[in-house]
């Protein structure tokens, strides 16, 4: 026989609707009856049954995710990063991968492909300012990313101009001065993708130092894996420009990077100090191992399922009485590593 509600109840000295409160996670529990009651839940191994409370109450307990492709380590890790959130909270999650489609995109914001699901985060990375309309839908989100600002939903993204910026900083500290930029958009044109910012970011640096900024050590690479990181270092060695330091706009491009300075030649630090963006664990484990910027993935990923809890909780009411929109940026470090000559250290 399974355990029941009633069976916590009597265990703890409460009544059921004491027992469902403390489920539900309502505060108005006093502490020590709280305690009583989680201790009934453990001894007794009481499991919600989520398809019984999803009928009464129109919810699921479970969160949808939505990102561009977990291949790339950032997405992966921010997955992980937002499931424990979640299980936090008591939620389980959905994770749907689009691939950086549009038309999926499109489908999942708009709701076209429903799942089960209490609420919706997603990042996108077709999508843009010009579709923010798109979002104006009932359904609870939360959006991440930079690709979409002033849209109807709450918004936690990075610091990804000043990030950038602190970034190149860094390496001019280190004496750095011919620095090259990987990672900047083919089309060239300038936008709200997290490509054209960090660059943005990469230029004010340079300016502010009373440098100029030089074209030729500005290199595409798209989309932002190992492999590009690797061929953009070739392109760049191959044209003889001559540069002492690499700022990669992320991690996965900095670790193509650093092979392929290697393969060259190359010293890392002595001849060209690196740093990415992101902080993936990779990171740690590259040689050398990789200064870059924490942007604060598990922050993001805190305050994104916090914020999406708020939202459900709002569902069904009116206008006036919901939230306005709020955009979110948690703070940033630099995590110097071996790449622009620290040594390694316990991060």
């Amino acid at each position: 026989m399974s355990v029941t509600l009633q069976d916590v109840a009597r265990l703890a000295g409460v009544s059921t609707k004491t027992v469902s409160n403390v489920v539900h996670d309502f505060p108005r529990v006093r502490a020590e009856t709280r305690r009583r009651v989680q201790w009934a839940i453990e001894e007794l191994g009481y499991r919600p049954n989520l398809s019984a409370r999803g009928l009464r109450s129109g919810r699921t307990g479970v969160i949808e995710l939505s990102v561009p492709e977990l291949r790339q380590s950032y997405f992966a890790e921010l997955a992980d990063e937002v499931i424990r959130a979640a299980e936090q909270r008591g939620l389980g999650v959905l994770v749907e991968q689009t691939g950086g489609d549009r038309q999926r995109e499109i489908d999942v914001v708009t709701r076209r492909r429903p799942y089960l699901t209490d609420g919706l985060l997603y990042a996108p990375e077709r999508l843009g300012t010009e579709d923010k309309d798109l979002l104006t839908t009932d359904f609870p989100s939360v959006l991440l990313g930079e690709r979409i600002f002033g849209g109807p939903t709450d918004h936690v993204t990075m610091h990804n101009t000043s990030a950038a910026r602190a970034a190149v900083e860094h390496l001019l500290e280190v004496g750095r001065r011919r620095i090259a930029v990987i990672g900047a958009h083919p089309d060239g044109q300038v936008r709200e993708r997290a490509s054209d910012l960090r660059v943005a970011g990469y230029r004010e640096a340079l300016e502010s130092a009373g440098l100029t900024v030089d074209p030729d050590l500005i290199r595409v690479a798209a989309p932002w894996f190992q492999w590009n990181g690797a061929e953009a270092v070739r392109e760049l060695l191959a044209a003889r420009v001559p540069f002492d330091g690499l700022f990669c706009l992320n991690d996965g491009l900095a670790l193509g990077a650093l092979r392929e300075l290697a393969a060259a030649g190359v010293r890392v630090p002595d001849d060209v100090a690196v740093i990415g963006v992101d902080n993936i664990d990779e990171s740690r484990f590259s040689v050398p191992s990789l200064t870059t910027v924490d942007a604060g993935r598990a922050e993001i990923a805190r305050i994104a399922v916090d914020l999406l809890v708020e939202r459900i909780a709002e569902h069904g009411a009116g206008p006036g009485d919901r939230r306005p929109p709020r955009l979110i940026k948690p703070p940033f470090r630099i995590v110097r590593r071996e790449s622009t000559g620290f040594p390694e250290t316990s991060d």
